[in-house]
């Protein structure tokens, strides 16, 4: 399923996205979208709505368009529809192609996207300085053919990005429409269905190693004139090919391959008629060899790791979806005895009348606490009314030293006496910089309080046979050893809602 435009409309991370909808135990489903937005921080509400309230909806809503979920928003009396491309569309033709499902959603502020390192800015870079140094230092036509390698550079690039399941707007804008019916207009019969397979590679492969080599060999015209004619004169043969596979074997033609074709020819005219024949150099052909060796062992390395890469994400997906079922998951915590914990005036925070409550067993001084604290913190911070939270610090004055003393005394004068932000804060700080003195300063007391509810709760702690930190607590039940802590995210709307833990 495929919904580009609306994955950037919302400014997510795609491959983050796409992951974690491909894992959830009831993807494809709209249940599995809406779940997905929720964990990427988009808070959205699900509804089947007849298509007569449709007026009612916000300026921006979420629907089934086309079978494809999309983003719609109202522009006068259209409709503007965006998922693997954008579209407008009237009310009659919007109601017609749509489901009567509808997702209503909110952008959080503090949504958190993953953001992975952009290498087209240095890319340019690089290309901007070829061209500069190739129109300053070489011939108008030597000049023109180095542009011309570029440009196959940078469509090869993207043909083999694409290749991974990235998609390209450029691809796309000279394609169409990949689900088109006109196999005119898709490129995907030709380069998604290459039978070509060299040392893994494909024909389209070769193209980027092709023209990574050209415009290498480009910035040393006319030294290599000899070498670079003998190159596009050779291209004749991948011409040949492409067509034949085009015109015979797939019977249709892509517009991209037509593009890389007219490229090619290009450079041979230009190669024929401006470039003169340099002395024959033994040395330049063994350069040259290297040169080839060395792009085509780099494509192969990344087109292996990046094969790999592909295939472990999408045996994670499958294993995720399994793992993420949340029946299994109930399964699991149900199977640990309930804890019945005795009413102590300790550190509770949210919403203490919440159905989901959860309990953290912790000290202050356990290294591995300090992700268990902001997993509670990140849940308090997004399910302010709906969850209700307990910070268990284990504390035994016989054994604690004078700075954990004062440290928790610290924790308790802030909870007692500042709002619930600035004692989370003061938590936070805590596990960052572990300094008793900031957080005595936080508190603004030096004094000693009375620590005795916190040895009943470490008592009580220990009587349950809670003894090591970080330990979770859900609605009485201890959080299943199978699972990470930070699973929790993917149960928290089931949990809020199953009425068996309650």
């Amino acid at each position: 399923m495929i919904f580009d435009k609306l994955i950037n409309y919302l400014k997510l991370d795609k491959q983050e996205f796409s992951f974690q909808f491909n894992s959830h135990p009831n993807y494809p489903s709209a249940l599995a979208f809406s779940d997905t937005l929720n964990f990427m921080g988009v808070k959205n509400d699900a509804y089947e709505l007849d298509k007569e309230y449709w007026d009612e909806l916000p300026e921006e809503f979420i629907a089934i368009v086309d079978n494809s979920f999309s983003l719609v928003k109202k522009s006068g009396t259209n409709y503007s529809v965006y998922s693997e491309k954008a579209k407008t569309l009237n009310k009659e033709e919007l109601h017609k192609k749509s489901t009567d499902f509808v997702l209503l959603f909110e952008k959080s502020e503090n949504a958190e996207t993953k953001l992975a390192f952009n290498f087209k800015p240095v890319l340019y870079l690089v290309f901007a300085i070829i061209l500069i140094y190739s129109f300053l230092s070489l011939s108008l036509y030597e000049g023109l053919f180095n542009l011309l390698s570029l440009a196959g550079v940078y469509i090869s690039m993207e043909i083999f990005n694409q290749k991974f399941g990235n998609t390209s707007t450029v691809i796309g804008s000279i394609c169409g429409d990949a689900s088109a019916t006109q196999a005119t207009n898709s490129c995907d019969k030709i380069i998604k269905q290459d039978k070509t397979s060299i040392l893994g590679l494909k024909f389209s492969d070769f193209s980027l190693i092709y023209f990574v080599g050209l415009a290498v060999l480009g910035l040393f015209l006319p030294a290599t004139a000899y070498i670079v004619k003998g190159f596009t004169f050779v291209s004749i043969l991948a011409i040949g090919y492409s067509l034949y596979i085009q015109a015979f074997v797939e019977k249709t033609f892509c517009r991209i391959c037509l593009l890389i074709i007219s490229i090619l020819i290009g450079q041979l005219v230009l190669s024929m008629l401006f470039f003169q024949n340099t002395v024959f150099s033994v040395g330049m052909l063994v350069l040259t060899a290297v040169l080839w060796i060395l792009v085509f062992s780099a494509v192969l390395y990344f087109s292996n790791i990046l094969t790999q890469k592909e295939d472990i994400q999408k045996s994670n997906a499958k294993n995720l979806r399994f793992k993420r079922n949340y029946e299994l998951f109930k399964s699991q915590l149900l199977e640990n005895e309930k804890v019945e914990f005795q009413d102590t005036q300790t550190f509770s925070l949210g919403n203490k009348n919440a159905k989901l409550r959860l309990s953290i067993v912790s000290n202050p001084y356990c290294g591995f606490c300090k992700d268990g604290h902001k997993i509670m913190e990140g849940l308090l911070e997004k399910y302010p009314d709906d969850i209700s939270v307990q910070i268990r610090f284990n504390y035994s004055p016989e054994r604690a030293d004078e700075k954990y003393t004062k440290l928790l005394s610290a924790f308790n004068y802030l909870y007692h006496n500042k709002p619930q932000k600035d004692f989370l804060k003061a938590v936070e700080n805590w596990f960052e910089n572990k300094d008793e003195n900031k957080i005595v300063a936080l508190s603004g007391s030096t004094a000693t309080e009375d620590l005795t509810a916190f040895v009943e709760m470490t008592k009580d702690n220990s009587n349950k046979g809670l003894n090591f930190t970080p330990i979770f607590i859900l609605n009485g039940h201890q959080f299943p050893d199978k699972y990470d802590r930070d699973d929790i995210w993917f149960f928290v709307d089931e949990l809020m809602e199953d009425e068996d833990l309650q």
